[in-house]
């Protein structure tokens, strides 16, 4: 199901068929180093990994992590979605690409598509985010989007404390 579309993207649910891309996206480098070693390692694993983290989002909170799709091909670039995680106040926005994809500007357009979305759909009054301690590529992106840092927090789940911003819709 397309959640929403942008100039150059489609933000969809992902399904079991993208197994095969998230077994991939979970173990890029940027993923283990920035954001969790989710341990990871074959598709049955990747579709467990899916149905805990984003198949019950959809069902349970009617949101979630979505795949982006390109349109002049169909195909995934990466994923990015608003989740709802027990340790924060307010949702946030996550993003995340397959390295061979970055640079292009997709996680910037697929979030700025993202906050439109909290905002004009969902209703939301304010998202969060977080990242790695030394993830400056999205610091400089949720700067972009005008997240403003509120400072540090350890956050379950995580080895190292993360930096949190937070974004007036």
């Amino acid at each position: 199901m397309i959640i929403l579309d942008t100039e150059r993207l489609s933000l969809r649910e992902f399904t079991p068929l993208d197994a095969p891309f998230l077994l991939e996206l979970l173990n890029e480098p940027g993923w283990l180093r920035n954001i969790s070693t989710p341990g990871v390692h074959c598709r049955d694993d990747a579709l467990a990994w899916a149905e805990a983290r984003l198949f019950k989002a959809y069902r349970e909170l009617g949101h979630g992590f979505w795949a982006i799709e390109r349109h002049e091909d169909g195909e995934l670039v990466g994923m990015c979605g608003l989740f709802k995680r027990p340790t924060l106040p307010e949702p946030d926005l996550g993003y995340a690409l397959l390295a061979r994809h970055e640079r292009r500007g997709y996680a910037l357009e697929a979030a700025r598509g993202c906050v439109v979305h909290a905002r004009q759909v969902m209703g939301w009054k304010t998202l969060m985010a977080i990242t790695a301690l030394d993830n400056q590529p999205s610091v400089s992106l949720l700067g972009k989007l005008g997240f403003v840092e509120e400072g540090q927090k350890q956050l379950e789940g995580y080895n190292e404390p993360s930096r949190v911003f937070r974004l007036a819709l």
